[in-house]
């Protein structure tokens, strides 16, 4: 019963870290750095949806660092052929706005 209590605190810890995050923010950093014209929340453009990255990455601890680096740095080869464009420009801060946001399922402002 004692594990099942501690199972369902780190849960709901968990649930409210993303309730935290700040979707009229995130959302407006996605549409400066032209986020936007290749991701969409709930269907794929030339890349893929924020659900869909957000549902790949359901339960990795490990999401939230490989997703910044994937954003600042670029890549290929996980979604597909389409490389996506490295954002080196755009602040380390603001790259993990929009991925805790993404890995909250985008949810709307």
């Amino acid at each position: 019963m004692k594990q099942f209590v501690i199972a369902a605190a780190l849960l709901a810890a968990a649930a409210s870290a993303h309730a935290a995050v700040d979707a009229a923010k995130a959302q407006a950093i996605a549409n400066k750095n032209a986020c936007m014209g290749c991701h969409q929340a709930d269907k794929k453009l030339v890349g893929p949806s924020y659900k869909e990255v957000a549902a790949k990455y359901k339960g990795d601890k490990d999401a939230l660092a490989k997703l910044s680096a994937k954003v600042k740095n670029g890549g290929s080869g996980v979604w597909g052929p389409v490389p996506m464009p490295a954002n080196a420009a755009v602040s380390d801060a603001d790259i993990k706005t929009v991925v805790e946001w993404v890995l909250a399922g985008a949810p709307a402002k």
